[in-house]
Formats: C-alpha cells, sequence, structure tokens
C-alpha cells in the first residue's frame, strides 16, 4: 500500500457555555445534551451519581459536539482560503483519508478510508484541505452513499475542476455490533463527477492509482 495522507485534525465546537470551566481540558459544548444523556443513563437503570458515571454526561455530550462538529464547518470556506492559479492539467489524488462518522440510523460509528481525486481546470487547493473536506462532511449524521456525494458535490463546484473521483471504503459499526454482526464487512461507495464519469480511461486511471 502506498503511503497514506493523513487527515488533520480540526476542533470545531459549538458556541455554548460549559459547566467544568476550571476544568484543564474543558471544551466548549451544547449543556442540553449533558441533561439528555443523564436521563438516558437513568432510563437503561443506572445510578448516574455513581463514581465511574458522574463525568460521562459531560464526556458524551463534548465528545458528540466534536463527532457532529461538521454542521458549523463550511466546504466553500476551506476551498476557497487555499484555492491557487495553475497551469496544471494531470490528475490530483490523495488517497487513504481516514474518516470516522455516525451512522445516523443507529447513531454508532463507521470509519474508514476516502480516496479522492480531481482533474485540474487553471486551479489548484491545498492537498490538506481535500482531507478536511472530507472532515466536513464525515463529522456528521451520515449515510456513507450521501457522504461520498457531498464530498464530490462540494469540489466539483467550488473547484471548477474538469472531474472529481471519490472512493470511500468503510466498516460499519451498526453492521458489526449489532444486527448480522459481521465483523469484517466492508463497504465500498463511490462518486464520479465531470470527466471521470464521462471518460471510461480517465475513470479506469484512478481507479487503478487508488487500488495500488
Amino acid at each position: 500500500m502506498a503511503e497514506q495522507a493523513r487527515a488533520p485534525k480540526i476542533v470545531t465546537h459549538s458556541h455554548y457555555a460549559t459547566s467544568f470551566e476550571a476544568e484543564s481540558e474543558a471544551e466548549v459544548y451544547d449543556p442540553r445534551k449533558e441533561g439528555l444523556v443523564r436521563e438516558m443513563l437513568d432510563a437503561l437503570g443506572e445510578d448516574a451519581e455513581r463514581e465511574g458515571l458522574k463525568r460521562t454526561p459531560l464526556r458524551v455530550a463534548k465528545a458528540l459536539d466534536f463527532l457532529t462538529s461538521g454542521y458549523q464547518m463550511s466546504a466553500e470556506e476551506i476551498i476557497k482560503k487555499a484555492l491557487f492559479e495553475e497551469d496544471a492539467k494531470e490528475m490530483v489524488i490523495v488517497r487513504d483519508i481516514e474518516f470516522y462518522s455516525m451512522c445516523e440510523h443507529h447513531m454508532l460509528p463507521f470509519f474508514g478510508h476516502a480516496h479522492v481525486g480531481y482533474l485540474p481546470n487553471g486551479k489548484v487547493v491545498g492537498l490538506s484541505k481535500i482531507a478536511r473536506v472530507v472532515d466536513v462532511f464525515a463529522r456528521r449524521l451520515q449515510v456513507q452513499e450521501r457522504l461520498t456525494n457531498q464530498v464530490a458535490d462540494a469540489l466539483m463546484e467550488h473547484l471548477g475542476a474538469h472531474g472529481v473521483a471519490v472512493v470511500m471504503e468503510a466498516s460499519h459499526t451498526c453492521m458489526m455490533m449489532r444486527g448480522v454482526q459481521k465483523q469484517r464487512s466492508t463497504t465500498v461507495s463511490s462518486a464520479m463527477r465531470g470527466a471521470f464519469e464521462s471518460d471510461p480511461r480517465t475513470r479506469a486511471e484512478f481507479m487503478s492509482f487508488v487500488r495500488g
């Protein structure tokens, strides 16, 4: 496998006050979620005040705000901040972008790698911004098919590229931990735009790079 392109960490939180301002790792989060988690623990028959669970509502609230921080991000802003005029015509591919998302049906994680390619049309974008665009849409309640299409559409629209291709491979814990309980299953989805959709040779070239 070729060397991996790692997505940089992005931390964006909702603008609400935390009830633990003195805490060294304090982050801004929505306190309503803390109360809802406490109610859920009560519904499960747990004692939300016992030692191991006292801070759980806070931790879950903060985790949810981070895992859904994509709702406060803009793919357009990310791309436009690092868009450069360049007379490049050859295919650009960023492989093996790690992503983590949450299935909207069960609110359980799915995770894997995204492979993104585009054909420049007089402009190129900073490579890290491609990974950030993946995060914009992955950090929401999602289904993999829509996630794949949203990444492709955002890049196609804001890059003005001749074409965009996105392939995502993911493991879904909603299939691994419950239901059919198939721990080794992998789901692959793709979205082709522009030349990648209309030209089989362009699409085949991209897929050959993705497969390594």
